[in-house]
């Protein structure tokens, strides 16, 4: 907390006013950070053809998204409700924003499955099998002790073969 004042230019008295604590504090940056993603994510699929595009490219800006948000993009990986860093987070709180991302998934999912471009599965499970997957790849980047060529790639192209209906 004192290093964020000391950031902001700010006394620390006044980041505790408004936070209350540094747990308080990750949530709302993770938060944010999310809302800006998903603004990034709905603009990138608007115009494709359909749901299994739209899902790629999905998969495709996420990842990217963790790269060129590498220095602020663990403060999500610290809210996010699958982590076990931190057990005193409101785990329904930020899980809702994280929900949110699982719907859009769901939204591509459901769309590819009636445009013919997705072969038919479970919607939710689907889903929450591409976002574990999307979020484990993440997660091994940015904490695994070691560098994993073409992580993400494989993580895109493992998600378009599991879910995709073949041409």
């Amino acid at each position: 907390m004192k290093m964020v004042a000391e950031k902001a230019g700010v006394a620390s008295g006044l980041v505790f006013h408004y936070f209350e604590s540094k747990e308080n504090l990750f949530m709302v940056a993770g938060s944010e950070l999310i809302d800006a993603m998903i603004g990034v994510l709905r603009d990138k699929t608007a115009d494709c053809a359909n749901g299994c595009e739209a899902l790629g490219v999905f998969v495709k800006t996420y990842l990217d998204y963790t790269i060129q948000n590498e220095k602020t993009f663990p403060t999500v990986i610290r809210c996010s409700p699958f982590s076990d860093d931190n057990p005193d987070l409101d785990r329904e709180k930020i899980g809702a924003k994280f929900r949110e991302l699982i719907d859009l998934i769901e939204e591509y999912i459901q769309r590819g499955v009636g445009d013919g471009s997705i072969r038919a599965l479970p919607i939710s499970q689907t889903a929450f099998m591409v976002y574990g997957t999307i979020v484990g790849a993440v997660r091994t980047r940015f904490l695994a002790p070691y560098e994993i060529p073409g992580l993400y790639e494989e993580a895109c192209d493992f998600v378009m073969r599991s879910v995709c209906a073949p041409e």
